[in-house]
C-alpha cells in the first residue's frame, strides 16, 4: 500500500540538505537587501517603510490563514451543515462489458488514397 501525500512528503523534506538551504537563502536575503540599497540608497527612510509594509504583509497573511480560514470552514460546517461544506462527486459511469461491442476506428483521410503493397 502506498504511503499517504503527507507522509511521503515529511520523507522527502527531511532529506533535504538544511544547512545549504539556509546558506542559499541567507545570501539570496543578503544579495535583495544590496540591490535595494543600490537602487534606492538609504535615505527617506526606505528601509523603516519597507519593514513596516512587510511587516503589516505578514500580519494580514497570518490573520486571514491563522484565523480566517479555520472560521470560515468551522462556519460552513456548523451553520450550513456538513453536507453544503463537502464536495459533491458525481456519480461514476458504469463500465461497458469487454466484449460487448468493440471500439469503431476511424481510418485517417489520407487511407483510401494510400496505395496497397502486398
Amino acid at each position: 500500500m502506498p504511503l499517504p501525500l503527507r507522509r511521503r512528503l515529511q520523507k522527502h523534506v527531511a532529506a533535504w540538505p538544511w544547512r545549504r538551504v539556509g546558506v542559499l537563502a541567507g545570501v539570496a536575503l543578503a544579495l535583495a537587501l544590496m540591490l535595494v540599497v543600490y537602487l534606492f540608497g538609504v535615505s527617506d527612510h526606505f528601509f523603516g517603510r519597507l519593514f513596516s509594509a512587510f511587516l503589516v504583509l505578514f500580519w494580514l497573511l497570518a490573520v486571514t490563514f491563522l484565523a480566517v480560514v479555520p472560521f470560515v470552514t468551522w462556519a460552513t460546517a456548523h451553520w450550513f451543515g456538513r453536507g453544503w461544506a463537502e464536495v459533491s462527486t458525481p456519480a461514476p459511469r458504469p463500465r461497458r462489458a469487454a466484449g460487448a461491442a468493440p471500439a469503431r476506428s476511424h481510418p485517417s483521410p489520407a487511407a483510401p488514397r494510400r496505395p496497397e503493397t502486398r
